[in-house]
């Protein structure tokens, strides 16, 4: 077996999706869960990327057939959560009236960030390391930052925290550990980036978030495609199975092998 094919296998790829079908598995996964924890609905931050915008609309589907199903109110939370002075907030409550969420909060983290920075720094200069947290460590930090809110808030209210990993950000390890990665669920998990877009397509995403550069929004100008040197057109061509170029394939195994960490279970002894 080729690396490819074990990578594929591990990740749960399919080379071609039935969306419908793979919507009714998706929601059915949901709604499964939800019961099976004794849970009053499911929390999505919805940061205006494709990815939680699909996770939201499997999430309020989800939460919609539970209420009439089991005769109580079942709810899906979407939290939007910028730093500051946020450009594409516009795309996050575009997302949210899409799928006709009624409960939703925006929660700004900047303060809270910026705090534990400056502590950070503080302990740096106790080292002997008189300089900035990195950008990428800051990054971290806004990452971890959300998750700690959206825990907060669904301890709160009863709710089970969905996350957007799927298998083009794991396969490359493009989240950060204990950040986005740190879930209850994780509906997309077996889907590439291709098949994340054609289920957002069936949902009925907004354009304007269809049709976005893919960025996880932790630093001015970030991008997911620039900072990974690859295009999601590759990575999703690779977990299909289809034949990519040879630069493509050592960059994503190295990704994959180098981000193994973030995939595993806690280690013991």
């Amino acid at each position: 077996m080729s690396m490819q094919e074990e990578i594929i296998a591990a990740l749960g790829v399919k080379p071609v999706i039935d969306t419908g079908a793979e919507i009714r598995k998706r929601v059915d996964f949901l709604k499964s869960y939800t019961r099976k924890a004794g849970a009053a609905g499911l929390l999505i931050a919805i940061s205006g990327g494709i990815d939680s915008a699909v996770a939201a609309g499997l999430c309020k589907q989800a939460t919609d057939e539970l209420s009439a199903e089991e005769g109580k109110p079942y709810i899906t939370l979407g939290v939007f959560q910028p730093y500051g002075e946020q450009e594409d907030i516009g795309h996050s409550y575009a997302v949210a009236e899409a799928f006709g969420l009624k409960h939703t909060v925006e929660t700004n983290i900047e303060e809270a960030v910026n705090e534990i920075a400056l502590e950070v720094e503080h302990s740096l200069k106790a080292l002997g390391q008189h300089r900035h947290i990195t950008h990428q460590g800051k990054g971290n930090v806004k990452a971890r930052t959300r998750m700690v809110m959206q825990y907060a808030l669904a301890f709160e209210n009863n709710l089970l925290v969905v996350g957007t990993d799927h298998a083009s950000e794991a396969i490359t390890g493009f989240y950060t550990k204990w950040g986005d990665g740190a879930v209850d669920l994780t509906p997309l998990s077996s889907l590439n980036k291709r098949q994340v877009r054609q289920v957002a397509a069936a949902l009925g995403v907004p354009a304007e978030v269809v049709t976005k550069a893919p960025t996880a929004g932790l630093w001015p100008g970030q991008t997911d495609e620039t900072e990974l040197g690859i295009t999601y057109e590759e990575n999703s061509d690779y977990l299909e199975g289809k034949a990519v170029s040879r630069e493509a394939a050592e960059k994503l195994e190295r990704y994959y092998l180098r981000t193994a960490h973030k995939r595993d279970k806690i280690p013991g002894i």
